[in-house]
Protein backbone atom coordinates (compact mmCIF):
# COMPACT_ATOMS: atom_id res chain seq x y z
CA UNK A 1 0.00 0.00 0.00
CA UNK A 2 1.13 3.40 -0.93
CA UNK A 3 2.07 5.50 1.96
CA UNK A 4 2.12 9.62 2.20
CA UNK A 5 3.15 11.77 4.49
CA UNK A 6 1.58 15.22 5.30
CA UNK A 7 1.97 17.78 8.30
CA UNK A 8 -1.79 17.97 7.99
CA UNK A 9 -4.25 15.97 6.71
CA UNK A 10 -7.60 17.85 5.86
CA UNK A 11 -10.93 16.08 5.57
CA UNK A 12 -13.55 17.91 3.39
CA UNK A 13 -13.59 20.94 1.00
CA UNK A 14 -16.56 22.97 2.26
CA UNK A 15 -16.09 26.56 3.39
CA UNK A 16 -14.24 25.03 6.68
CA UNK A 17 -11.99 22.42 5.07
CA UNK A 18 -11.20 25.25 2.45
CA UNK A 19 -10.14 27.71 4.88
CA UNK A 20 -7.98 25.53 7.20
CA UNK A 21 -5.95 23.85 4.25
CA UNK A 22 -5.40 27.94 2.77
CA UNK A 23 -4.01 29.07 6.48
CA UNK A 24 -1.89 26.11 6.48
CA UNK A 25 -0.32 25.81 3.51
CA UNK A 26 -0.21 29.73 3.79
CA UNK A 27 2.40 28.97 6.74
CA UNK A 28 4.46 26.50 5.69
CA UNK A 29 2.85 23.63 6.37
CA UNK A 30 2.37 20.07 3.79
CA UNK A 31 -1.07 20.15 3.62
CA UNK A 32 -3.23 17.11 2.02
CA UNK A 33 -6.97 17.56 1.57
CA UNK A 34 -8.92 14.77 0.59
CA UNK A 35 -13.04 15.27 -0.46
CA UNK A 36 -15.22 12.23 -0.87
CA UNK A 37 -16.63 14.39 -3.67
CA UNK A 38 -15.49 16.79 -6.29
CA UNK A 39 -14.07 19.93 -4.67
CA UNK A 40 -17.00 21.87 -4.78
CA UNK A 41 -19.13 19.61 -3.26
CA UNK A 42 -20.95 19.22 0.25
CA UNK A 43 -23.09 21.68 1.63
CA UNK A 44 -21.29 25.13 0.88
CA UNK A 45 -22.28 25.34 -2.49
CA UNK A 46 -25.81 25.14 -1.57
CA UNK A 47 -25.83 27.58 1.25
CA UNK A 48 -28.30 30.18 -0.57
CA UNK A 49 -29.18 33.16 2.04
CA UNK A 50 -25.94 34.63 3.24
CA UNK A 51 -22.35 35.30 5.76
CA UNK A 52 -22.95 36.32 8.99
CA UNK A 53 -20.64 38.47 10.37
CA UNK A 54 -20.71 42.10 12.60
CA UNK A 55 -21.47 44.79 9.99
CA UNK A 56 -18.12 46.44 11.92
CA UNK A 57 -16.46 46.66 15.28
CA UNK A 58 -19.53 48.36 16.91
CA UNK A 59 -22.04 45.81 16.08
CA UNK A 60 -20.08 42.38 17.49
CA UNK A 61 -21.88 42.90 20.70
CA UNK A 62 -24.95 42.71 18.93
CA UNK A 63 -24.11 39.99 16.72
CA UNK A 64 -23.09 38.17 20.16
CA UNK A 65 -26.23 38.92 21.75
CA UNK A 66 -28.34 37.68 19.30
CA UNK A 67 -26.37 34.16 18.61
CA UNK A 68 -26.56 34.38 22.51
CA UNK A 69 -30.50 34.54 22.28
CA UNK A 70 -30.68 31.98 19.54
CA UNK A 71 -28.95 29.54 21.27
CA UNK A 72 -31.53 29.27 24.72
CA UNK A 73 -28.45 29.46 26.73
CA UNK A 74 -26.22 26.59 25.98
CA UNK A 75 -23.84 28.57 23.71
CA UNK A 76 -20.22 29.18 25.09
CA UNK A 77 -19.87 32.34 25.41
CA UNK A 78 -16.17 32.24 25.20
CA UNK A 79 -16.29 30.65 21.61
CA UNK A 80 -18.97 33.21 20.72
CA UNK A 81 -16.71 36.34 21.43
CA UNK A 82 -14.07 34.90 19.29
CA UNK A 83 -16.46 34.44 16.96
CA UNK A 84 -17.88 38.31 16.66
CA UNK A 85 -14.39 39.31 16.90
CA UNK A 86 -12.92 37.16 13.97
CA UNK A 87 -15.61 36.76 11.68
CA UNK A 88 -16.15 40.40 9.96
CA UNK A 89 -12.19 40.58 8.85
CA UNK A 90 -12.52 36.80 7.36
CA UNK A 91 -16.31 37.15 5.91
CA UNK A 92 -15.36 40.68 4.04
CA UNK A 93 -11.64 39.27 3.10
CA UNK A 94 -13.43 36.81 0.61
CA UNK A 95 -14.50 39.80 -1.47
CA UNK A 96 -10.24 39.16 -2.38
CA UNK A 97 -10.80 35.88 -3.64
CA UNK A 98 -13.72 37.44 -5.78
CA UNK A 99 -16.85 36.54 -3.87
CA UNK A 100 -19.11 38.92 -5.61
CA UNK A 101 -21.05 40.36 -2.56
CA UNK A 102 -23.67 42.57 -3.45
CA UNK A 103 -23.50 46.29 -1.44
CA UNK A 104 -26.48 45.90 0.19
CA UNK A 105 -26.52 43.96 3.87
CA UNK A 106 -29.97 41.71 4.40
CA UNK A 107 -31.71 40.47 7.45
CA UNK A 108 -32.56 37.49 8.46
CA UNK A 109 -34.53 35.41 11.35
CA UNK A 110 -32.98 36.32 14.71
CA UNK A 111 -30.66 39.02 13.97
CA UNK A 112 -31.88 42.02 15.37
CA UNK A 113 -29.86 44.63 12.49
CA UNK A 114 -29.21 43.48 8.49
CA UNK A 115 -25.63 42.28 8.48
CA UNK A 116 -26.01 39.43 6.10
CA UNK A 117 -23.63 39.55 3.37
CA UNK A 118 -24.68 37.56 0.09
CA UNK A 119 -24.46 37.44 -3.54
CA UNK A 120 -27.99 37.63 -4.30
CA UNK A 121 -29.31 34.28 -2.89
CA UNK A 122 -26.23 31.76 -4.47
CA UNK A 123 -24.03 32.83 -1.46
CA UNK A 124 -22.26 29.47 -0.99
CA UNK A 125 -21.46 28.52 -4.58
CA UNK A 126 -19.89 31.77 -5.32
CA UNK A 127 -17.83 30.81 -2.12
CA UNK A 128 -17.16 27.32 -3.02
CA UNK A 129 -15.76 29.04 -6.62
CA UNK A 130 -13.68 31.23 -4.84
CA UNK A 131 -12.00 29.38 -2.41
CA UNK A 132 -11.75 26.12 -4.55
CA UNK A 133 -10.08 28.67 -7.27
CA UNK A 134 -7.59 29.63 -4.61
CA UNK A 135 -6.97 25.71 -3.76
CA UNK A 136 -6.41 25.24 -7.38
CA UNK A 137 -3.92 28.39 -7.52
CA UNK A 138 -2.17 26.84 -4.66
CA UNK A 139 -1.66 22.89 -5.64
CA UNK A 140 1.42 21.75 -5.78
CA UNK A 141 4.34 23.21 -3.47
CA UNK A 142 2.88 21.57 -0.53
CA UNK A 143 -0.47 21.53 -1.14
CA UNK A 144 -2.06 18.57 -2.52
CA UNK A 145 -6.00 17.59 -3.05
CA UNK A 146 -7.58 14.23 -3.51
CA UNK A 147 -11.12 14.15 -4.67
CA UNK A 148 -13.41 11.07 -4.83
CA UNK A 149 -11.70 10.06 -1.94
CA UNK A 150 -13.07 8.19 0.98
CA UNK A 151 -11.70 8.03 4.75
CA UNK A 152 -11.96 4.28 5.85
CA UNK A 153 -10.32 5.05 9.28
CA UNK A 154 -8.22 6.68 11.07
CA UNK A 155 -4.60 5.37 12.56
CA UNK A 156 -3.68 5.71 15.88
CA UNK A 157 -0.50 5.70 18.24
CA UNK A 158 -1.41 5.25 21.78
CA UNK A 159 -4.13 7.66 22.66
CA UNK A 160 -2.80 10.33 19.35
CA UNK A 161 -4.09 10.42 15.92
CA UNK A 162 -1.47 10.28 13.79
CA UNK A 163 -3.44 9.67 10.26
CA UNK A 164 -5.94 7.41 8.06
CA UNK A 165 -6.44 4.93 5.95
CA UNK A 166 -8.07 6.65 2.39
CA UNK A 167 -9.93 4.44 -0.67
CA UNK A 168 -8.60 7.19 -3.80
CA UNK A 169 -9.57 6.74 -7.51
CA UNK A 170 -6.00 5.11 -7.84
CA UNK A 171 -6.37 2.73 -4.94
CA UNK A 172 -5.68 2.87 -0.97
CA UNK A 173 -3.51 5.07 0.27
CA UNK A 174 -1.71 5.58 4.03
CA UNK A 175 -1.44 8.69 5.04
CA UNK A 176 0.88 9.60 8.26
CA UNK A 177 -0.29 13.06 9.53
CA UNK A 178 1.41 15.43 11.93
CA UNK A 179 -2.63 16.14 12.69
CA UNK A 180 -5.98 15.48 11.17
CA UNK A 181 -8.49 17.51 10.77
CA UNK A 182 -12.04 17.21 10.16
CA UNK A 183 -14.28 19.25 8.35
CA UNK A 184 -16.46 16.85 6.33
CA UNK A 185 -20.01 17.75 7.43
CA UNK A 186 -22.94 16.69 9.63
CA UNK A 187 -25.44 13.34 9.59
CA UNK A 188 -28.41 14.95 8.05
CA UNK A 189 -28.39 11.65 5.94
CA UNK A 190 -29.49 10.53 9.40
CA UNK A 191 -32.95 11.52 7.76
CA UNK A 192 -35.88 10.30 5.29
CA UNK A 193 -36.02 13.86 4.00
CA UNK A 194 -33.34 16.79 4.02
CA UNK A 195 -32.23 19.81 2.61
CA UNK A 196 -28.32 17.94 3.29
CA UNK A 197 -26.07 16.87 0.24
CA UNK A 198 -25.41 13.22 -0.28
CA UNK A 199 -22.10 13.64 1.34
CA UNK A 200 -23.95 14.30 4.59
CA UNK A 201 -23.76 10.69 6.21
CA UNK A 202 -21.87 11.71 9.58
CA UNK A 203 -18.40 10.01 8.02
CA UNK A 204 -16.73 12.51 10.32
CA UNK A 205 -18.38 11.92 13.33
CA UNK A 206 -18.48 7.98 13.38
CA UNK A 207 -14.43 8.32 12.89
CA UNK A 208 -13.58 10.25 16.13
CA UNK A 209 -16.16 8.56 17.38
CA UNK A 210 -14.12 5.35 17.03
CA UNK A 211 -10.89 6.69 17.85
CA UNK A 212 -12.35 8.18 21.23
CA UNK A 213 -13.02 11.14 20.65
CA UNK A 214 -16.19 12.45 22.51
CA UNK A 215 -19.56 13.51 20.29
CA UNK A 216 -21.81 16.18 22.11
CA UNK A 217 -25.47 17.03 21.90
CA UNK A 218 -26.19 14.85 18.60
CA UNK A 219 -30.41 15.80 19.99
CA UNK A 220 -30.15 19.02 18.43
CA UNK A 221 -30.88 18.79 14.65
CA UNK A 222 -32.21 21.77 13.04
CA UNK A 223 -35.02 21.77 10.68
CA UNK A 224 -35.36 24.93 8.54
CA UNK A 225 -38.93 26.21 8.30
CA UNK A 226 -39.34 26.30 4.64
CA UNK A 227 -38.42 23.78 3.08
CA UNK A 228 -40.58 22.49 -0.14
CA UNK A 229 -40.78 18.63 -0.52
CA UNK A 230 -39.94 16.89 -3.26
CA UNK A 231 -39.88 13.27 -3.01
CA UNK A 232 -37.07 12.73 -0.57
CA UNK A 233 -35.01 15.82 -1.34
CA UNK A 234 -35.97 19.36 0.13
CA UNK A 235 -35.27 22.09 -1.49
CA UNK A 236 -34.92 25.54 0.38
CA UNK A 237 -36.63 28.63 0.65
CA UNK A 238 -33.76 31.08 1.93
CA UNK A 239 -34.19 32.91 5.00
CA UNK A 240 -33.76 35.69 3.11
CA UNK A 241 -37.29 35.70 1.96
CA UNK A 242 -38.43 36.63 4.99
CA UNK A 243 -35.88 38.61 5.60
CA UNK A 244 -37.02 40.66 2.66
CA UNK A 245 -40.80 40.53 3.93
CA UNK A 246 -42.24 37.61 2.34
CA UNK A 247 -45.28 36.47 4.53
CA UNK A 248 -46.22 33.01 6.22
CA UNK A 249 -50.17 31.92 6.15
CA UNK A 250 -52.09 29.33 6.55
CA UNK A 251 -54.55 27.38 4.80
CA UNK A 252 -57.30 29.93 5.88
CA UNK A 253 -54.88 32.96 4.76
CA UNK A 254 -53.80 33.81 7.88
CA UNK A 255 -51.28 35.41 8.47
CA UNK A 256 -50.22 33.41 11.89
CA UNK A 257 -46.77 34.20 13.13
CA UNK A 258 -47.97 37.00 14.99
CA UNK A 259 -49.48 34.94 17.31
CA UNK A 260 -46.23 32.81 18.14
CA UNK A 261 -43.51 35.33 18.38
CA UNK A 262 -43.09 39.00 18.35
CA UNK A 263 -40.96 38.62 15.45
CA UNK A 264 -42.96 37.55 13.58
CA UNK A 265 -41.27 35.72 10.36
CA UNK A 266 -37.99 36.54 11.48
CA UNK A 267 -38.02 34.62 14.89
CA UNK A 268 -35.44 32.24 15.11
CA UNK A 269 -35.38 28.63 13.11
CA UNK A 270 -36.67 26.77 15.90
CA UNK A 271 -39.93 28.76 16.74
CA UNK A 272 -40.88 29.67 12.84
CA UNK A 273 -40.39 25.90 12.47
CA UNK A 274 -42.46 24.66 14.74
CA UNK A 275 -45.26 27.67 14.69
CA UNK A 276 -45.27 26.34 10.80
CA UNK A 277 -45.96 22.30 12.24
CA UNK A 278 -48.37 23.44 14.28
CA UNK A 279 -50.35 25.24 11.62
CA UNK A 280 -50.17 22.91 9.44
CA UNK A 281 -51.47 20.13 11.86
CA UNK A 282 -54.22 22.93 12.60
CA UNK A 283 -55.20 23.92 9.07
CA UNK A 284 -53.71 21.21 6.53
CA UNK A 285 -51.45 23.61 4.95
CA UNK A 286 -48.50 26.33 5.01
CA UNK A 287 -47.67 28.51 2.69
CA UNK A 288 -44.97 31.40 1.72
CA UNK A 289 -46.60 34.51 -0.03
CA UNK A 290 -43.85 36.72 -1.40
CA UNK A 291 -46.52 38.13 -4.38
CA UNK A 292 -46.90 41.39 -2.59
CA UNK A 293 -42.92 42.20 -3.08
CA UNK A 294 -43.25 42.21 -6.99
CA UNK A 295 -42.68 39.65 -9.46
CA UNK A 296 -39.65 41.13 -10.66
CA UNK A 297 -37.71 41.84 -7.61
CA UNK A 298 -38.06 38.08 -6.42
CA UNK A 299 -36.73 36.84 -9.48
CA UNK A 300 -33.87 39.21 -9.49
CA UNK A 301 -33.13 38.72 -6.08
CA UNK A 302 -33.89 34.35 -6.04
CA UNK A 303 -33.05 33.73 -8.83
CA UNK A 304 -31.23 29.87 -7.51
CA UNK A 305 -34.81 29.34 -5.45
CA UNK A 306 -37.07 30.48 -8.48
CA UNK A 307 -34.90 28.21 -10.69
CA UNK A 308 -34.81 25.06 -8.10
CA UNK A 309 -38.92 25.56 -7.91
CA UNK A 310 -39.65 26.14 -11.49
CA UNK A 311 -39.89 22.17 -12.49
CA UNK A 312 -42.33 21.88 -9.89
CA UNK A 313 -44.37 24.50 -11.92
CA UNK A 314 -44.06 27.07 -9.06
CA UNK A 315 -43.42 30.49 -9.62
CA UNK A 316 -41.73 32.03 -6.94
CA UNK A 317 -43.04 35.66 -7.53
CA UNK A 318 -46.03 34.48 -8.28
CA UNK A 319 -47.83 31.15 -6.66
CA UNK A 320 -48.11 30.91 -3.23
CA UNK A 321 -45.03 28.47 -2.13
CA UNK A 322 -46.27 25.23 -0.32
CA UNK A 323 -43.92 25.09 2.57
CA UNK A 324 -42.85 22.83 5.85
CA UNK A 325 -39.81 22.18 8.13
CA UNK A 326 -37.45 19.84 6.90
CA UNK A 327 -33.99 18.76 8.30
CA UNK A 328 -31.14 21.48 7.52
CA UNK A 329 -28.44 21.20 10.02
CA UNK A 330 -26.77 19.35 12.97
CA UNK A 331 -25.75 21.13 15.66
CA UNK A 332 -24.41 18.59 17.73
CA UNK A 333 -21.20 17.04 16.75
CA UNK A 334 -17.25 15.99 17.58
CA UNK A 335 -16.82 17.86 21.10
CA UNK A 336 -14.34 20.53 20.27
CA UNK A 337 -12.40 23.39 22.17
CA UNK A 338 -12.48 27.22 21.17
CA UNK A 339 -9.39 26.28 18.58
CA UNK A 340 -10.90 22.77 17.24
CA UNK A 341 -9.10 20.64 19.56
CA UNK A 342 -11.09 17.38 19.95
CA UNK A 343 -11.10 15.53 23.26
CA UNK A 344 -8.28 13.16 22.19
CA UNK A 345 -4.78 14.59 20.64
CA UNK A 346 -4.21 14.71 16.91
CA UNK A 347 -7.70 15.40 15.81
CA UNK A 348 -9.48 18.41 15.45
CA UNK A 349 -12.33 19.95 14.13
CA UNK A 350 -14.15 22.56 12.46
CA UNK A 351 -17.59 23.31 10.89
CA UNK A 352 -20.62 21.27 10.80
CA UNK A 353 -19.18 18.28 11.73
CA UNK A 354 -17.90 20.48 14.97
CA UNK A 355 -19.82 21.03 17.97
CA UNK A 356 -17.79 24.29 19.67
CA UNK A 357 -20.07 25.12 21.79
CA UNK A 358 -21.13 28.42 19.23
CA UNK A 359 -24.68 27.74 18.56
CA UNK A 360 -25.89 26.05 21.65
CA UNK A 361 -29.37 24.61 21.16
CA UNK A 362 -29.85 26.45 18.02
CA UNK A 363 -28.16 27.62 14.92
CA UNK A 364 -28.57 31.57 14.42
CA UNK A 365 -29.58 32.00 10.43
CA UNK A 366 -26.50 32.30 7.87
CA UNK A 367 -23.57 32.08 11.04
CA UNK A 368 -22.55 28.69 9.76
CA UNK A 369 -20.53 29.67 6.42
CA UNK A 370 -18.81 32.52 8.66
CA UNK A 371 -18.21 29.22 11.34
CA UNK A 372 -16.40 27.45 8.51
CA UNK A 373 -14.25 30.27 8.19
CA UNK A 374 -13.31 31.03 11.88
CA UNK A 375 -12.57 27.92 13.20
CA UNK A 376 -11.31 26.75 9.85
CA UNK A 377 -8.34 28.89 10.42
CA UNK A 378 -8.30 28.38 13.93
CA UNK A 379 -8.21 24.77 13.77
CA UNK A 380 -5.22 24.84 11.41
CA UNK A 381 -3.19 27.08 12.91
CA UNK A 382 -4.03 24.89 16.32
CA UNK A 383 -2.95 21.64 14.70
CA UNK A 384 0.40 22.89 13.25
CA UNK A 385 0.99 24.43 16.93
CA UNK A 386 0.72 20.77 18.14
CA UNK A 387 1.46 19.04 15.38
CA UNK A 388 3.93 15.91 15.87
CA UNK A 389 6.89 13.98 13.15
CA UNK A 390 4.38 11.79 11.27
CA UNK A 391 4.64 8.07 12.14
CA UNK A 392 3.20 5.17 11.11
CA UNK A 393 0.41 4.22 14.40
CA UNK A 394 -2.11 1.15 13.44
CA UNK A 395 -5.04 1.74 11.69
CA UNK A 396 -8.61 1.27 13.77
CA UNK A 397 -11.11 -0.42 12.67
CA UNK A 398 -13.81 0.60 10.01
CA UNK A 399 -17.73 -0.51 9.88
CA UNK A 400 -20.00 -1.35 7.17
CA UNK A 401 -23.69 -2.24 7.08
CA UNK A 402 -25.81 -2.75 3.81
CA UNK A 403 -26.89 0.02 1.61
CA UNK A 404 -30.22 -1.18 1.08
CA UNK A 405 -31.27 -0.70 4.89
CA UNK A 406 -30.55 2.88 4.84
CA UNK A 407 -34.67 3.51 4.02
CA UNK A 408 -35.89 1.49 6.80
CA UNK A 409 -33.39 3.40 8.56
CA UNK A 410 -33.80 6.49 7.67
CA UNK A 411 -38.02 6.44 8.24
CA UNK A 412 -37.05 5.14 12.30
CA UNK A 413 -35.20 8.21 12.91
CA UNK A 414 -37.60 10.70 11.46
CA UNK A 415 -40.65 9.15 12.84
CA UNK A 416 -38.63 8.72 16.62
CA UNK A 417 -36.31 12.06 16.16
CA UNK A 418 -38.13 14.31 14.12
CA UNK A 419 -39.28 18.05 15.16
CA UNK A 420 -41.22 16.93 18.02
CA UNK A 421 -40.19 14.07 20.23
CA UNK A 422 -41.00 12.09 22.68
CA UNK A 423 -39.64 9.08 24.94
CA UNK A 424 -42.23 6.86 23.79
CA UNK A 425 -41.56 7.68 20.20
CA UNK A 426 -37.72 7.36 20.82
CA UNK A 427 -37.65 3.67 22.75
CA UNK A 428 -39.67 2.55 20.36
CA UNK A 429 -36.94 3.60 17.32
CA UNK A 430 -34.47 2.46 19.58
CA UNK A 431 -36.24 -1.05 19.34
CA UNK A 432 -36.95 -0.84 15.95
CA UNK A 433 -32.99 -0.05 14.66
CA UNK A 434 -32.18 -3.27 17.28
CA UNK A 435 -34.27 -5.00 14.77
CA UNK A 436 -32.66 -3.79 11.55
CA UNK A 437 -29.08 -5.69 10.46
CA UNK A 438 -26.30 -4.44 12.66
CA UNK A 439 -23.16 -2.95 11.28
CA UNK A 440 -20.24 -5.30 10.66
CA UNK A 441 -16.24 -4.80 10.40
CA UNK A 442 -15.16 -3.55 6.97
CA UNK A 443 -12.71 -5.85 4.70
CA UNK A 444 -9.97 -3.74 3.31
CA UNK A 445 -11.91 -3.65 0.12
CA UNK A 446 -15.49 -2.48 1.15
CA UNK A 447 -17.22 -0.01 -1.24
CA UNK A 448 -17.40 3.53 0.17
CA UNK A 449 -21.45 3.27 -0.11
CA UNK A 450 -21.27 0.24 2.38
CA UNK A 451 -19.05 2.00 4.65
CA UNK A 452 -21.04 5.22 4.66
CA UNK A 453 -24.17 3.38 5.51
CA UNK A 454 -22.23 1.38 8.62
CA UNK A 455 -21.62 4.96 10.20
CA UNK A 456 -25.35 5.68 9.58
CA UNK A 457 -25.92 2.86 11.18
CA UNK A 458 -23.02 3.63 13.97
CA UNK A 459 -25.10 7.15 14.27
CA UNK A 460 -28.33 6.37 14.40
CA UNK A 461 -29.16 4.77 17.66
CA UNK A 462 -26.94 7.74 19.53
CA UNK A 463 -28.57 9.76 18.22
CA UNK A 464 -32.23 8.70 19.58
CA UNK A 465 -30.43 7.96 23.09
CA UNK A 466 -28.81 11.71 23.37
CA UNK A 467 -32.34 13.38 22.73
CA UNK A 468 -33.99 10.74 25.17
CA UNK A 469 -31.60 12.09 27.59
CA UNK A 470 -32.24 15.37 27.48
CA UNK A 471 -36.00 15.83 29.55
CA UNK A 472 -36.72 19.52 28.33
CA UNK A 473 -37.59 21.18 25.33
CA UNK A 474 -34.72 23.31 24.25
CA UNK A 475 -34.24 25.05 21.09
CA UNK A 476 -33.90 22.56 18.46
CA UNK A 477 -35.00 19.73 20.71
CA UNK A 478 -38.73 19.86 21.22
CA UNK A 479 -39.89 17.11 23.50
CA UNK A 480 -43.63 16.42 24.03
CA UNK A 481 -43.03 14.94 27.17
CA UNK A 482 -41.18 17.41 28.87
CA UNK A 483 -42.47 21.03 27.14
CA UNK A 484 -40.79 22.98 29.32
CA UNK A 485 -37.49 24.95 29.72
CA UNK A 486 -35.07 23.41 31.78
CA UNK A 487 -32.20 24.56 33.95
CA UNK A 488 -29.39 24.76 30.84
CA UNK A 489 -27.22 21.78 31.21
CA UNK A 490 -24.40 22.21 27.96
CA UNK A 491 -24.49 18.04 27.28
CA UNK A 492 -26.63 15.83 28.98
CA UNK A 493 -25.56 13.13 26.24
CA UNK A 494 -21.35 13.51 26.04
CA UNK A 495 -20.82 10.11 24.25
CA UNK A 496 -17.42 8.12 23.96
CA UNK A 497 -16.55 5.00 22.21
CA UNK A 498 -15.93 2.48 25.40
CA UNK A 499 -18.83 3.85 27.57
CA UNK A 500 -21.13 3.27 24.84
CA UNK A 501 -22.15 -0.31 23.33
CA UNK A 502 -23.38 -0.76 20.01
CA UNK A 503 -26.11 -3.11 21.54
CA UNK A 504 -27.95 -0.30 22.29
CA UNK A 505 -30.65 -0.23 25.72
CA UNK A 506 -32.07 3.31 26.75
CA UNK A 507 -30.65 6.48 27.69
CA UNK A 508 -29.50 5.25 31.24
CA UNK A 509 -26.60 4.23 29.92
CA UNK A 510 -25.53 7.54 28.22
CA UNK A 511 -22.90 9.52 30.34
CA UNK A 512 -24.57 12.21 32.11
CA UNK A 513 -22.02 15.28 32.55
CA UNK A 514 -22.43 17.97 34.65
Amino acid sequence: MEVLETDLLVVGSGVAGAQAALTAHRRGARVLLVTKGRLRSGSTPWAQGGVAAPRDAGDRAAHAADTLRAGRGLCDPAVVDAFVRESQALVDGLRAYGVPFEASLTLEGGHSVPRIRHAADATGHAISVALSAALEADRGGGLHVLERTFVRALRVSGPRVVGAELLTPAGPLTVRAGGVLLACGGYGGLYPVTTAPPEGTGDGLALAYRAGAALRDLEFVQFHPTAVRAGHRALLVTEAARGEGAHLLNAQGERFMPRYDPLEELAPRDVVARAIAAERDRTGQVVLDLRHLGDAFVRARFPMVAASLAPLGLRLGADLIPVEPAVHYTIGGVQTDAHGRCTVPGLYAAGEVASSGLHGANRLASNSLSEGLVFGARAAVAALADARTPEAGEALPALAADPGSLPALREIVGRAAGLRRGAARLEAGLLALEALPPAFPAGEAEAPAALEAGNLRQLAPLLLRAAHARQESRGAHARLDFPDLGAPQHSVSRLVQGSDRLDLVPHAAVEAVP
